[in-house]
């Protein structure tokens, strides 16, 4: 059975909660680190070491923490 991908502000507002965060915490761990670096590497570092922290290990909690408030309305 194929399940409904969420509405588009449901998953605009986890992928948020999920971004933010994450990037904040590697600003404070590597922002030292990466001052001195061009602005595209550290984008470029940034993007690459937040997405898969997003994708593998903070969506899947907060789509089951989405599908049970979800689930819970009358």
């Amino acid at each position: 059975m194929h399940t409904k991908p969420p509405p588009r502000h449901h998953l605009a507002v986890m992928i948020w909660l999920a971004v933010f965060p994450t990037l904040a915490a590697l600003q404070l761990l590597f922002g030292s680190f990466l001052r001195d670096a061009p602005m595209l590497l550290r984008t470029f570092f940034l993007a690459t070491a937040t997405v898969p922290i997003v994708v593998y290990v903070l969506l899947p909690p907060l789509q089951k923490v989405r599908a049970r408030l979800v689930g819970r309305r009358p």
